[in-house]
């Protein structure tokens, strides 16, 4: 189970909620909600669908790189490896392991060039994991910075880790 809430700068939220395969590629179905709409969302390797929930209008189709945003989502392992690599610090508690670090966005090139691209306008990056005793990410907060812009904060929970599952593209309308 994924759930992702990312808040702008100027307050604006964002809650992304579904089921997603996190081993390449990237698939699942999500329901995204915001202030002005929710829809409901398919991955699939090669495109994203979405429309407006409860409805049974068309589907918009885009390619799925263009549907990356600013957390490697797909590639969590790495980007923790990233983090390590950059004078990363590394907390133990009673909870899950977290590990913080301050990057550049054009660190994250290496992880994933979309995502990179995608954060091209950051400034600086402020990222958090949380590694379960199995050594999963269960969690991924980072603080997007930026020059002459509110910085934007994004959470990503993973839970109820289970078996990938098949994700189609949606029947036509």
């Amino acid at each position: 189970m994924l759930t992702a809430v990312t808040q702008s700068g100027t307050g604006r939220l964002q809650l992304m909620e579904g089921r997603v395969n996190l081993n390449a590629p990237f698939t699942g179905r999500t329901t995204d909600t915001t202030e002005e709409y929710t829809e409901d969302v398919v991955y699939t390797p090669r495109t994203v669908y979405r429309r407006a929930s409860g409805t049974q209008g068309v589907w918009q189709e885009f390619p799925a790189a263009a549907a990356k945003g600013g957390i490697p989502t797909d590639r969590l392992p790495q980007y923790v490896r990233l983090m390590l690599g950059h004078r990363a610090s590394v907390h133990r508690g009673s909870e899950a392991l977290r590990v913080s670090a301050h990057l550049d966005p054009k660190d994250i090139e290496s992880v994933d060039r979309t995502v990179a691209r995608n954060l091209r306008t950051a400034s600086a990056i402020d990222a958090e994991a949380w590694i379960n005793d199995e050594g999963r990410v269960v969690r991924l907060h980072q603080k997007i910075h930026f020059a002459s812009d509110p910085d934007i904060e994004a959470t990503l929970t993973l839970t109820d880790f289970k078996d990938p599952m098949p994700v189609n593209a949606p029947a036509a309308s």
